[in-house]
């Protein structure tokens, strides 16, 4: 797998040094060589690779990566081009038209706004095929545990977008008053009527941002099979 390089390197490094970590890189080095183990391992960092320390704006956490086949490549909600849509990403997007009237995209790949500037970072990194939440508990969390304090520690503006019980469970981590924690229930269709619909966190991110001297993020995932238009797949 790719090494965490850059400013987050130098912020993270202490980490690769402890034993949890240590101990958390050979069980994740094991499951890839016996198992089929979900993103690719080229991909399982490309949050930090896609977006700089020095660049982040918002921040999406997610929980663990999609477990099925050919979906996960290491963003949080994203899936690879090609892939359709799951449900909570569906949501999102709903939630973008109605927010900020994007139409609904034919693809799910975010890499578009990682590049921006928006950290989607899930708490765990990997996952066992089709199983669901396989890697929970084997270190991860103390590793991303980390990424959050280095986040949090920036003297900078920063907006959280925290969705779900998971997500905001990490709220009492964040106590920067230069930045913007926003909570809302997850997207996925068991919740997602709940709240997230209608919880405009896309352009209360922007305002913020803008209000703070910085360019907003451009939500707008162009079409891929047809280019960028205006309309919508529903």
């Amino acid at each position: 797998m790719p090494p965490i390089t850059g400013e987050w390197y130098n912020a993270l490094h202490g980490e690769f040094q402890k034993p949890y970590y240590k101990a958390l890189y050979e069980k994740v080095r094991q499951e890839y060589a016996g198992k089929k183990i979900f993103p690719p391992a080229d991909d399982m960092f490309n949050a930090f690779h896609f977006t700089p320390l020095q660049e982040v704006k918002v921040v999406i956490l997610g929980q663990d990566p999609y477990h099925g086949d050919g979906q996960a490549h290491g963003l949080c909600f994203s899936v690879k081009r090609g892939v359709e849509a799951p449900p909570s990403l569906q949501n999102i997007y709903q939630e973008l038209k109605d927010d900020c009237g994007c139409y609904i995209p034919d693809n799910g790949y975010l890499e578009k706004w990682a590049r921006q500037g928006v950290l989607m970072l899930n708490t765990v990194l990997t996952v066992e095929a089709h199983m669901a939440n396989s890697h929970r508990g084997i270190g991860w969390e103390e590793f991303t545990n980390a990424v959050i304090r280095v986040l949090n520690a920036q003297d900078r503006p920063m907006v959280y977008l925290l969705w779900g019980r998971p997500a905001q469970s990490k709220h009492s981590m964040l106590n920067n008053p230069k930045q913007l924690v926003l909570e809302a229930p997850h997207p996925s269709p068991l919740s997602a009527y709940r709240g997230f619909f209608g919880c405009r966190h896309f352009s209360r991110a922007n305002a913020f941002l803008t209000a703070n001297g910085l360019a907003p993020i451009d939500w707008q995932i162009e079409n891929i099979g047809t280019g960028a238009g205006n309309g919508s797949v529903s």
